[in-house]
């Protein structure tokens, strides 16, 4: 006799697979990583905040 197969799991499991295809492909694409963007946020909050000291109060 055969195995029985669940179907639904299966199909599942594909499902899932097919998304983590998808995600790592985007990944490549347009993703940076949490470092990365840590990073360079932090950059631009440094840089927000030198500037805002440099500012002049001519009111």
């Amino acid at each position: 006799m055969a195995d029985v197969v669940n179907l639904n799991r299966f199909r599942k499991q594909k499902q899932k697979a097919d998304a983590k295809r998808q995600a790592d492909q985007n990944a490549v694409k347009f993703g940076r990583t949490k470092a990365e963007r840590e990073r360079e946020g932090a950059i631009a909050e440094l840089t927000t905040k030198r500037l805002d000291e440099l500012k002049r109060d001519d009111e």
